[in-house]
């Protein structure tokens, strides 16, 4: 059975876009492969440092991972400073990782420009701790995003890298996933780009919104003037809550403020109303999930618990071949 591998930083609650964009082909997944799904602690910290709450966000994130679907029987769901042996391969793979091509990394260069102050080592390495997580199981299947296709790319680089350093054919390559045609994209309310924490609270819709918080992001959400001419191409913005609509929403519901739109007749306060009703039913079963389990520690201890242990048995074969293949022997 091939191996899947995949994880979310712990920095605070998942969004829509987490949802449609990765945990629905977790939930699909964990059928079908050997899935290990982690939370992202030690990756948070390249961008949160110094975290007011580090526990409680890891805590939200597995109780949502729960809560939409994520089956702890199933799946192998732990989180990421809990198995210290990825830190280790995180170094193995760091002494061969060069400085050009992490420099080069998209990523890297657009939080750079974001946040000048902080460019801090774990920023760069970013990729190769990305690397690290995926390659100690062996993996050969990663849903991701779009955005993160670069650094799935140079984890395959230093897993060939390490074979053929080494020289012995031990990482297989892992290549990005999804159950549909493409890798799915979760626009914000910004009316920029994707749906995410890092891009201001306001841009996510979160599992855990009350209905009235949904109510006040959308209507929020950032719209134009309207058309001026009947089909016409809608513009970054409008789009984003069209494309939004296409998940939540019927598909007769989306066809009539598109036929609005076109006609000239369209009001945007209409479309946000009923966008943000159909985002309120859509979420409303997890919300009730995320309820009940938050109020069972006991189940979550137990969670955790066997995540690691599962975890670790992975990794930890892993690493002792890695040991080995190396050269590190005990006298």
């Amino acid at each position: 059975m091939e191996t899947v591998v995949s994880g979310i930083r712990s920095t605070g609650n998942l969004h829509l876009g987490n949802y449609y964009g990765a945990i629905q082909n977790f939930i699909k997944m964990q059928h079908e492969y050997n899935c290990y799904f982690f939370i992202a602690d030690l990756h948070s910290l390249t961008t949160h440092p110094t975290p007011a709450n580090l526990h409680n966000n890891v805590k939200q994130v597995l109780i949502e991972y729960l809560a939409a679907g994520i089956d702890p029987e199933k799946a192998t769901i732990y989180v990421q400073s809990d198995v210290p042996e990825i830190s280790e391969l995180y170094l193995y793979l760091n002494m061969n990782a060069y400085l050009g091509e992490l420099e080069r990394s998209t990523s890297f260069k657009d939080k750079v420009r974001a946040n000048p102050e902080n460019v801090n080592a774990g920023l760069l390495t970013y990729p190769v701790l990305m690397a690290a997580d995926i390659i100690i199981h062996k993996a050969t299947k990663v849903p991701v995003g779009k955005d993160q296709e670069q650094h799935l790319e140079m984890a395959r680089t230093f897993g060939n890298r390490f074979n053929r350093l080494y020289n012995h054919e031990y990482f297989p390559e892992p290549y990005a996933f999804s159950y549909g045609e493409s890798l799915v994209k979760i626009p914000g309310l910004d009316g920029k780009g994707k749906m995410g924490k890092s891009e201001g609270e306001g841009n996510a819709i979160f599992l855990a919104d009350s209905p009235e918080v949904i109510r006040k992001k959308v209507m929020r959400a950032v719209t134009d003037s309207g058309p001026t001419t009947e089909n016409q191409t809608k513009p970054q913005e409008i789009q984003n809550l069209f494309d939004l609509m296409k998940v939540v929403s019927s598909e007769d519901t989306v066809a009539h403020f598109d036929n609005l739109y076109n006609t000239m007749q369209v009001r945007y306060g209409d479309l946000k109303k009923q966008l943000a009703e159909d985002m309120i039913i859509a979420t409303a079963p997890i919300r009730d999930r995320i309820n009940d389990i938050a109020n069972d520690a006991e189940y979550l201890r137990k969670v955790a618990k066997l995540g690691a242990e599962k975890a670790r048995e992975s990794a930890s074969k892993t690493l002792r071949e890695v040991r080995e293949i190396i050269g590190f022997r005990s006298f």
